[in-house]
């Protein structure tokens, strides 16, 4: 592809199917996403919500290694603040035994639910969030201090390689915190929107590290495409509809095309998802690749990751298809 493609999968649950169903259908994605050349395929962490289906996604990005060969498999992410630094370090040092080479551990620290989710999970206080960081990174590579109270560790099983660790955010605290570690920042335009200057200031401070000489990022990204403008539109309308659930605490699975069509919309909701489109890129395959390259190069991103859901788990698959297909055929990008 002339831009490195990624998807994140967040195994969204539709109406009229079961959580399993989203949970098998992100494996036969999965495994199709491969066939189709993406590069990366990450995984979203969200506890107990009815709409979302992967509440760990370490367990189930075991199975998705397995079931494929080529392209990088991780998370998108792991969110840290409620995990012991350890604990996560030998999760991905199994993982990478597992499948050396392709692993990613994408962290951030949002709760992936509400402040009840995290009381629940006995979270840590984010402000250790940065120290958390700090010790994974020395537990994955075997490089913990002398004088930190657990030097004697280690992350078992230990091995020669070691998984990417990519610090994931949308805000500027995230970029500042991945510049400083020298780690590289996958930036989430699908949550916050077209915030350049996140990107930027990572790149003007960033700082090399043992893992990263130079800056990297990923440009992680909300998208529909359908054979027809008029198409994409239809099925971003329950998109739409989730979203202003969502926002006003309404906790359901994504809603169905009838449901969308039928909502009584006052002027205030079609506002806010007016707003919200701003998150999100849709239309027929060449239109929906040029926006993409087009954020890209406005972000100096290096690979962007495309984040689907449709009414339907056979539309979401034809978008991810038909965005494959127009990237490949586009021109090599030059770089700047």
């Amino acid at each position: 592809m002339a831009l490195a493609l990624g998807i994140l999968d967040q195994s969204p649950v539709l109406a009229g199917a079961a959580p399993r169903d989203a949970v098998h259908e992100t494996i036969a994605l999965a495994r199709e996403a491969e066939r189709l050349g993406y590069h990366r395929y990450w995984l979203a962490e969200h506890h107990a919500m009815r709409g979302l289906a992967d509440p760990a996604p370490e367990i189930l990005l075991a199975r998705i290694a397995a079931e494929t060969s080529r392209m990088r498999v991780g998370t998108g992410g792991v969110l840290l603040p409620h995990y012991s630094a350890l604990k996560v370090a030998e999760q991905f040092r199994m993982l990478e035994a597992l499948a050396p080479g392709r692993i990613d551990l994408g962290i951030g620290r949002a709760p992936g639910g509400s402040q009840r989710v995290s009381m629940a999970l006995e979270s840590r206080d984010v402000r250790d969030f940065p120290a958390q960081v700090r010790d994974l990174c020395d537990y994955l590579d075997r490089t913990v201090p002398e004088e930190h109270p657990f030097s004697k560790l280690t992350a078992m099983p230990s091995g020669e390689t070691s998984p990417e660790v990519w610090l994931l955010g949308s805000s500027d605290y995230s970029a500042s915190l991945a510049a400083q570690f020298g780690l590289p920042f996958a930036f989430a335009h699908f949550i916050s929107g077209d915030v350049e200057p996140v990107t930027r200031m990572y790149r003007r401070h960033f700082r090399p590290s043992r893992r990263l000489a130079e800056p990297r990022v990923i440009l992680c990204l909300a998208a529909i495409a359908a054979p027809t403008p008029e198409e994409a539109e239809e099925l971003a309308a329950t998109i739409d509809l989730w979203r202003l659930r969502i926002r006003n605490g309404v906790d359901l699975p994504v809603p169905s095309l009838n449901e969308a069509r039928a909502y009584p919309y006052t002027p205030s909701d079609r506002d806010e998802m007016t707003y919200n489109r701003r998150r999100l890129t849709l239309g027929a395959p060449n239109a929906v690749r040029e926006r993409i390259e087009t954020l890209s190069a406005r972000h100096e991103a290096d690979e962007a990751m495309i984040l689907t859901i449709t009414p339907d788990y056979a539309s979401r698959t034809r978008s991810y298809a038909l965005l494959a297909e127009t990237f490949a055929r586009a021109p090599a990008r030059a770089r700047s």
